[in-house]
């Protein structure tokens, strides 16, 4: 039986929980996948999986011998990836994650660019307001506001800074009024993103002077999209970055708060596994989003 067979099925059948679907996935049938595995067990006189009515579960010894073939597998995949990233016709499923704010906002509107240019990669593209750890998720990229990662095998390269600003609806400003001053922002109803530390705190600055304001709640979200269309409806007044509001902001639709005062900027930036030999699918990508964010002219003020 060929060992490389025999490892890729255990391993596809321990991350899918079901060796039919793993069959499935390497196209054999279930029957076949069957013999293989007892075949691995037989080969190792150990069971791996105990198999019920219910489904399958990995042994203890099964456990341990799926971590060190997924590693070898994973140094396979990245000698193959190494010796695709000497061609130009890079190919494979390319897993993207981030914010939904941020995939609609950074990487939706430039995938239809992307894959005319690159029509052999399959786009995977998982939005999530949590950071995924990229190496057991399988995830290629994520694009994402975390400047370092505490996993030293991850690398991370900055994209951009953005300006986060003050901004409310017309609407809202012509029934509230508009905050002239920072003390008048205690009379205001904000719209804070939860994902952060200590949301209801804005630390402002002007000409070398700080100073720290805790704002009073209207309505809170996990999602930069969510708050965007409550700050459209009049909710509250958003914090928000930039860009992700440009548009509303040029168009009127959102209207800027006591500009001469800054918040900290926000780091956009681009994450992926740290490897010698980068995948070519990986590779294209970050270049691409790079080009494309020296092209987004509001980021550079």
């Amino acid at each position: 039986m060929d060992r490389w067979t025999e490892i890729e099925l255990f391993v596809q059948t321990a991350e899918l929980g079901s060796l039919s679907k793993a069959a499935e996935i390497l196209s054999i049938s279930k029957a076949t996948a069957s013999r293989i595995l007892s075949s691995l067990e037989g080969r190792l006189d150990a069971r791996l999986v105990e198999r019920n009515t219910r489904g399958m579960a990995l042994t203890e010894v099964g456990e341990e011998f799926y971590l060190r073939c997924k590693d070898i597998l994973t140094d396979i995949k990245d000698a193959e990836a190494a010796a695709n990233a000497t061609t130009n016709d890079p190919t494979g499923t390319l897993r993207i994650t981030s914010s939904l704010a941020f995939c609609m906002k950074y990487i939706s509107p430039v995938l239809p660019r992307f894959v005319e240019r690159y029509p052999n990669i399959d786009i995977e593209l998982v939005s999530a307001n949590r950071y995924y750890d990229l190496i057991e998720s399988g995830i290629d990229v994520a694009i994402r506001t975390r400047e370092y990662e505490p996993n030293a095998n991850i690398t991370v390269r900055k994209l951009a800074d953005t300006r986060r600003i003050l901004t409310a609806s017309p609407s809202y400003l012509a029934r509230i009024g508009t905050p002239k001053t920072i003390g008048q922002l205690s009379q205001h109803r904000f719209l804070l993103y939860t994902s952060i530390s200590k949301p209801n705190e804005l630390h402002l600055t002007r000409k070398g002077e700080t100073q720290v304001v805790k704002v009073k709640s209207g309505f809170q979200a996990n999602d930069g999209l969510i708050l965007r269309a409550a700050a459209l409806d009049g909710l509250g007044i958003l914090v928000q970055t930039e860009s992700l509001i440009y548009d509303d902001v040029e168009t009127g639709r959102l209207v800027p708060i006591l500009q001469e005062w800054d918040l900290p900027r926000l780091s956009i930036n681009i994450a992926y596994r740290t490897r010698k030999h980068l995948p070519a699918k990986v590779r294209v990508f970050i270049d691409f989003m790079v080009r494309n964010f020296q092209q987004l002219h509001y980021e550079r003020k």
